[in-house]
C-alpha cells in the first residue's frame, strides 16, 4: 500500500494517523500537488491529494473517502462510530475541520499571488470560516476528553489535525488564547505518538503569479 501525500497538508495527515493508529504496512511518497510536476497528475483528475494506491484497486483519493476505505480494509480501531448518533456528529466536527483547512488553504495561495493581484475581500470572507468554525469546533468539545463518544476517532483526527494546520499556515489567530477548552485538548493529545510522526511541514510551491 502506497500513499501519495503533501506533508504540510492536513487532509493527508489524516490518513497517514489512521494508518499508523491501525498499524497497517505502507509506504509515503511525498509530492507537491499544486507544481507542474506533481505525481497527482493522471491519478486523480482533480489533481489533489492524498492517493492511496494499493493492489487490484483503482486509485482512491479524497481523505473521507480513504479513510472509510481503511475501517473496511482494517476495521479495528474503527475511526467512524457505528452508533448513529455517534457517526453523525463525527462527521459533522471531521467536515467543519476540513472546511476550516480549505478556507487556510484558500488565504495561503491568495496570499501567495503578487500584492496587487490579492482579493482583501476573499481573504475576509475565507477568515470567517475559520472563527466561526473553530468557535463550532470548540462549543461541541466542551469540556470532553474526545470530540464524540468516550473514544479516539475521526473527529479527534481532524480536529486536532486542523488546530495544528492553523498553527502552520494561520499563525496570527491565537486559537489558543481565545480557546481555552481547545488548548487543554490538544495539551492532552499532542503526545499521541501518530500525530507526533505526522507533524505538519511546510513545502516550497511554484509562484502563482502567472
Amino acid at each position: 500500500m502506497k500513499i501519495i501525500i503533501a506533508t504540510p497538508s492536513p487532509f493527508a495527515r489524516k490518513v497517514r494517523v489512521i494508518l499508523r493508529e491501525k498499524n497497517i504496512n505502507f509506504e509515503e511518497i511525498i509530492d507537491v500537488p499544486w507544481n507542474s510536476k506533481t505525481l497527482t497528475d493522471g491519478v486523480n483528475p482533480l489533481r489533489k491529494i492524498p492517493i492511496l494506491i494499493n493492489d487490484n484497486l483503482e486509485p482512491l483519493f479524497d481523505s473521507k473517502v480513504i479513510a472509510q476505505y481503511l475501517d473496511h480494509y482494517k476495521s479495528k480501531p474503527l475511526f467512524y462510530p457505528k452508533d448513529l448518533k455517534e457517526n453523525i456528529s463525527a462527521r459533522l466536527i471531521e467536515t467543519v475541520a476540513d472546511g476550516i483547512c480549505d478556507a487556510v488553504v484558500l488565504i495561503f495561495l491568495e496570499n501567495s499571488r503578487t500584492v496587487a493581484l490579492r482579493s482583501k475581500t476573499w481573504i475576509k470572507r475565507q477568515e470567517k470560516k475559520i472563527f466561526e468554525g473553530v468557535e463550532y469546533l470548540s462549543q461541541h468539545l466542551d469540556e470532553k476528553m474526545y470530540f464524540v463518544g468516550n473514544h479516539f476517532n475521526i473527529a479527534d483526527v481532524s480536529g486536532f489535525s486542523c488546530l495544528e494546520y492553523l498553527d502552520l499556515r494561520f499563525p496570527q489567530f491565537k486559537w489558543r488564547n481565545k480557546y481555552k477548552n481547545l488548548f487543554k485538548y490538544w495539551n492532552i493529545h499532542k503526545y499521541r505518538e501518530s500525530f507526533k510522526e505526522t507533524k505538519p511541514i511546510t513545502q516550497i510551491i511554484e509562484s502563482l503569479d502567472n
